[in-house]
């Protein structure tokens, strides 16, 4: 292990550079939320709770909102790289389970950046056919393969560096709020002209004899995917120009905005839409707002042009979430929670290209599992999956908020009495009260790929048992990022 030794120092010339100021956070921020999700799960939601289906947003926003303030209250205390992994270390000092933490957020951004592929996938395919370039819709394996080959494409994005990746967001994320503003305008143009019913914003109807509660509940769990993106900025931390005092404001600005655009999209959908004509899309994934600007303006040809701009918005959710996958990968093997290798940064781009290498196979074995061994839908298999990670990781981050005001040390920001409680008690409800509805492949492959952490776990306990003075867990919690 001597070269391991001798190549080290050298390493850590090679930083992360603080590319970020608040109006990059934020786009970085508004982008991620307003990606993938919304394309992905509306028909879902709908088919569950009917016209009603603004309601499961606006409650996984409330959830969402108080775990920001969670994050917001951490972040600002320990402006480190980590993220959840770190505030799981400071309170509860378990090395085991700072690395489960650390690896469910790893797995829960290629999760959903791999959700994101497929859809992109699917919009990319659906806009060849529209536009009569396909002569039949490809097979599963094309549109599979379709969606690896644009894993592979982000990984040489990423690989350029996070300032010329941050750009590419910025680009990305203008092109889909112009697409959701889009649906937002041609709904209530439609509304306008007399050929919606707003009155279906407060219809409940659901297909299953399922009762309000269940129904609506298992809706918000849907929803909550929708939702996340918030906390992936925490691990741009050390890319981002005084964090201490422009994450609170930035991010809350951008959970904002991102929860006022779900609501006239919702709003949109429902009123254009029909329940019928909902339930019938539900079967396609990804495909509600296409219908609502077909239907809503039928003389204009948006049916070409949307599945073209939908492939941007979800192209710009997986880019956030293996740029967050990788540096998180770096932060962690900083500090011997993963192999050292991983926190190797490129001399030259300064960007870490084993975690971006290592986060891209994972998401490309992802993609061939669920596609080729899951007879449900594969949007809804990984974005459950993700939803399922993330409610683990904010139910502990928020009891951590509780654990770490005992330690003395004071941030620039407060979550509100026992808001983090009441966070970690609602986040918990999502992931268990709706368990005997959920497609019961969602918890195999969370509970899969949390072993496969147990598994490197082991793997680095023994290689670092071989290196003298050197530990399977943080070694320098207060300069996890240098």
């Amino acid at each position: 292990m001597s070269a391991t030794s001798t190549e080290q120092p050298a390493e850590q010339h090679h930083e992360l550079k603080r590319v970020m100021g608040p109006k990059l956070l934020l786009l970085f921020i508004v982008g991620d939320i307003l990606g993938a999700g919304v394309y992905a799960v509306t028909g879902q939601m709908a088919a569950t709770v009917g016209g009603m289906v603004w309601l499961p947003f606006l409650l996984a926003f409330v959830v969402a909102t108080m775990t920001a303030l969670s994050y917001l209250e951490l972040v600002t205390k320990y402006p480190q790289a980590a993220g959840a992994a770190l505030y799981a270390h400071k309170a509860f000092g378990v090395h085991f389970v700072t690395f489960l933490v650390a690896f469910a957020v790893v797995c829960s951004g290629i999760t959903s950046a791999s959700t994101s592929a497929n859809v992109l996938s699917q919009n990319l395919t659906g806009g060849l056919l529209v536009n009569g370039w396909l002569d039949e819709a490809p097979s599963t394996t094309t549109t599979m393969l379709i969606a690896m080959a644009f894993m592979v494409l982000l990984a040489l994005i990423n690989l350029r560096g996070v300032g010329e990746s941050v750009k590419f967001n910025v680009i990305l994320t203008l092109v889909e709020m112009t697409a959701l503003a889009l649906v937002i305008g041609v709904g209530f143009w439609a509304m306008a002209r007399g050929e919606g019913d707003l009155s279906r914003v407060v219809t409940f109807q659901t297909a299953d004899q399922q009762s309000a509660f269940m129904a609506i509940t298992l809706a918000t769990s849907v929803a909550f995917f929708a939702m996340v993106g918030f906390e992936d900025s925490v691990n741009m931390v050390e890319e981002t120009h005084e964090p201490e005092r422009i994450f609170p404001r930035t991010m809350l600005t951008g959970l904002g905005i991102a929860v006022i655009i779900y609501m006239l999209v919702a709003v949109s959908v429902v009123a254009v839409l029909t329940p019928a004509e909902l339930a019938e899309i539900n079967k396609s994934e990804g495909r509600a707002l296409l219908e609502v600007v077909s239907k809503g303006a039928p003389d204009v040809p948006i049916d070409r042009i949307f599945p073209f701009l939908a492939v941007f918005a979800v192209a710009n959710t997986a880019l956030i979430n293996m740029l967050m996958a990788s540096r998180l990968l770096y932060g962690l093997a900083k500090q011997d929670v993963l192999p050292r290798t991983l926190a190797s940064v490129s001399p030259n781009r300064r960007a870490p290209w084993v975690g971006i290498g290592f986060s891209t196979v994972l998401a490309l074995g992802l993609i061939w599992y669920v596609a080729t061994q899951s007879d449900s839908p594969v949007v809804t298999q990984l974005s459950g999956t993700t939803s399922l990670l993330l409610l683990g990781v904010f139910t502990i981050v928020n009891v951590a908020c509780l654990v770490l005001r005992r330690d003395g040390q004071q941030g620039f920001f407060r979550s509100p009495g026992i808001t983090p409680l009441i966070a970690a008690i609602l986040a918990l409800a999502l992931i268990f009260v709706p368990w005997g509805e959920r497609d019961s492949m969602q918890y195999v492959i969370a509970t899969v790929m949390v072993l496969v952490g147990v598994v490197l776990w082991l793997i680095t306990w023994l290689t670092n048992r071989g290196v003298r003075a050197q530990k399977t867990g943080f070694r320098d919690i207060e300069h996890l990022g240098d």
